[in-house]
């Protein structure tokens, strides 16, 4: 059995741990022990915190193993992203080029650095622990914080997005970021992410990236091959988040060119499928049809659990069983009211 909650102190050397088998150059954890101390901290600050309007609040939620106590996987929301500046991303245009005289007219593909992803909610710092991919816990994760956001929608904003790791090579270079960012920045791909990466709000990219349209088609060919694909350890996420309802191809991040996945809350199946219902005690069983995955979790801000449990189809139920020892570990009894969502 596996439980998302908040991240707590005592998880600190664990998320080192998972810090240091992760990738360099993808969005996932900070790297060093103190970001994630500040990580964390800001994590149980944010919960404990009253909240009418999103701005720098952030909340870190672990994937723990109930027998283990160890930690399998991370995930992370940003209530209001450049909540203390603004956030930078590359929008894909098309610019209309006519020639009356030779009787051309014809697209051309641009990219052009634009704010619009600001005080969006920005989702971030997925990781999941390979044992742990295949099984229904990977979505238990990515959409529990989704979760968290459908129960508190004042912590948070009405649109979300998440920016994916872009391609690179075996030695971790970006070809995306060789042809554009390595030309006004001057310095490697790693070097960037390490110095500016996790600061896309900050005056450095209003000084040094281009703010005029970048045009495409006269960027190496590996360099727009790479725009909007992912990075192989993405795929999972990608998936998980396209069949949440989030879409990509709109925007694209500024270094690597990665996919900047978006949505609207009310086009996200956790916010328009989920339900409340009431705990009732007992097994889950069916005589007729199969069983789903639900993603359950209490209602408690603070002390907020998830857990994924097979059950028939709860379409049109007031109540959803669950056994004492779920029970326990969400931090409810019979008659509470728990949220669910098919996963």
């Amino acid at each position: 059995m596996y439980v998302v909650r908040p991240v707590e102190t005592a998880d600190i050397p664990a998320l080192e741990s998972l810090a240091a088998v992760t990738i360099p150059g993808l969005h996932t954890l900070p790297r060093s022990r103190d970001k994630i101390v500040m990580a964390v901290e800001r994590s149980l600050a944010s919960m404990a915190a009253q909240v009418d309007i999103p701005s720098e609040e952030s909340y870190l939620f672990v994937l723990e193993s109930v027998e283990e106590r160890r930690i399998c996987g991370t995930a992370a929301i940003f209530a209001s992203a450049g909540s203390n500046g603004t956030y930078f991303s590359f929008r894909n245009d098309v610019i209309q080029q006519v020639s009356r005289d030779l009787n051309i007219c014809h697209s051309v593909h641009a990219l052009t650095l634009c704010s619009e992803l600001t005080a969006y909610s920005h989702l971030s710092s997925f990781y999941v622990a390979p044992e742990v991919q295949k099984g229904p816990e990977a979505a238990l994760l990515s959409r529990s914080r989704l979760l968290y956001a459908a129960q508190h929608p004042r912590r948070f904003g009405d649109r979300f997005f998440v920016p994916l790791a872009g391609v690179t090579d075996d030695d971790g270079q970006s070809p995306f970021w060789n042809a554009v960012g390595r030309k006004f920045f001057k310095m490697d791909f790693l070097d960037a992410e390490r110095v500016i990466g996790g600061a896309r709000n900050r005056t450095l990219i209003v000084e040094l990236m281009p703010h005029y349209p970048v045009y495409v088609p006269l960027l190496p060919g590996d360099a727009q091959a790479a725009m909007g694909q992912i990075h192989p350890s993405g795929e999972l996420a990608f998936n998980l988040l396209t069949a949440e309802g989030f879409e990509a191809d709109e925007y694209i991040d500024i270094f690597d060119g990665g996919p900047i996945l978006q949505a609207h809350k009310h086009a996200l199946r956790t916010f328009t499928s989920s339900q409340k219902l009431r705990v009732r005690t007992g097994v889950a069983r069916t005589r007729e049809g199969p069983l789903f995955n639900y993603a359950v979790s209490n209602d408690d801000s603070a002390a907020f659990r998830a857990v994924a449990i097979p059950c028939p189809d709860l379409e049109g139920c007031d109540a959803v069983a669950l056994s004492p020892e779920i029970q326990d570990i969400l931090r409810v009894a019979e008659g509470d009211s728990v949220t669910c969502v098919r996963i």
